[in-house]
């Protein structure tokens, strides 16, 4: 067993706890003594004890001269819990080799200062790009106070969201639909748009018996027209936040209030996607799964506000000008203007292909 083994089970564990962490990183850590592994930790919740700690909880005496291998920089401050380092210096740990550097500008390295002040050699990067990508909403999140947006759409091979009846059930294959239900899980909010929620009435939660972490839904309904007998308004499912225009309805907004909808105004009549985010950032939202039709998604496209793009190919096509399309006009009018994307993931899920891609800046 060498090092890289070592991190790469600590990777694993952090691995099982992505969606679950928010507004915290997700954190595995494993300690190891004479070639055995004696400790191995997991921060499963914000508020509960970090990974560190499981780990030498676990590790006991048994951590004295041995190496920690943590996937993020131990914190260095005092948050919901006691600082991480303190205890690692304390456990009389002789090594620790850390994955990524932590970009909280309260640990930013100080982790790392002090363990070095007490004595403890330090190792950084080892398998950091697997380590940084499993945490990358969190550092985004970190440097920009807004949430980590994902868009996610199914389409046929022609490029196509629903016939032009509007009928979309279903483009994609069942073995998609369960893995979007599993994405919805590693989110903290769900968005679409009113015209969603007027056309299909969806539930929008995790309906995956293995996982039943549900995110909050996210409606954007400028002029609040919302049914009251609308699915997230009535299911009790999941906690529902419906954000409208300065001109909404305010004596709506208190009917709603009351069924237990949670109703947002924001400063103008017109909803701007720059708004909404700083808000949901503000509210603590790390990370937001656009599912909306071509209009949410595409004023998300315009304003420059997304990181990554889910998109599920199914095996189909339906063609003709008045079935429904991707995104609406984006005012692209050669193709030096066009969004480029780089993918970084394509997989066969049943008859249909998923890839993942993000959007290239500059």
């Amino acid at each position: 067993m060498n090092d890289e083994f070592y991190m790469n089970y600590a990777l694993q564990l952090a691995a099982g706890a992505v969606g679950q962490t928010s507004p915290n990183p997700t954190v595995g850590a494993v300690i190891v003594r004479d070639g055995e592994i004696v400790g191995m930790g997991i921060h499963l919740k914000a508020g509960e004890p970090h990974a560190e700690i499981h780990a030498l909880n676990m590790a006991g005496c048994k951590a004295e001269k041995g190496t920690l291998y943590v996937t993020l920089e131990p914190c260095s401050h005092y948050g919901q819990t006691p600082p991480c380092t303190k205890a690692v210096i304390e456990s009389g740990l002789e090594k620790v080799i850390i994955a990524s550097t932590d970009q909280n500008s309260l640990v930013a390295g100080q982790g790392i200062e002090k363990l070095k002040q007490a004595g403890i050699e330090v190792e950084t990067g080892l398998l950091q790009e697997k380590a940084d990508q499993l945490n990358e909403p969190f550092f985004h999140f970190i440097k920009q106070s807004k949430p980590y947006v994902t868009v996610k759409q199914a389409v046929t091979l022609d490029g196509k969201t629903a016939a032009k009846t509007g009928d979309s059930k279903w483009i994609s294959g069942e073995e998609s639909r369960r893995d979007v239900h599993h994405d919805r899980s590693l989110h903290d909010a769900i968005l679409v748009g009113i015209n969603t929620v007027l056309s299909d009435d969806p539930r929008l939660t995790n309906r995956n018996e293995e996982n039943t972490r549900q995110p909050i839904r996210l409606i954007l309904d400028t002029f609040l027209k919302v049914p009251y007998t609308a699915n997230v308004v009535t299911d009790g499912a999941a906690p529902t936040w419906i954000i409208t225009g300065s001109k909404a309805d305010p004596g709506k907004a208190a009917k709603l209030k009351k069924k237990g909808v949670f109703v947002y105004a924001m400063s103008t009549p017109d909803l701007s996607i720059e708004e909404v985010l700083v808000f949901l950032g503000k509210k603590g939202v790390m990370s937001l799964y656009v599912e909306g039709g071509a209009t949410v998604q595409t004023s998300f496209l315009k304003s420059g506000h997304v990181n990554r793009l889910i998109t599920y190919l199914s095996p189909k096509l339906i063609g003709g000008e008045d079935a429904f399309g991707m995104f609406n006009d984006m005012e692209i009018k050669t193709m030096k203007e066009a969004k480029h994307l780089r993918f970084q993931s394509v997989e066969q899920m049943g008859e249909d292909i998923k890839i993942i891609s993000t959007l290239e800046i500059g």
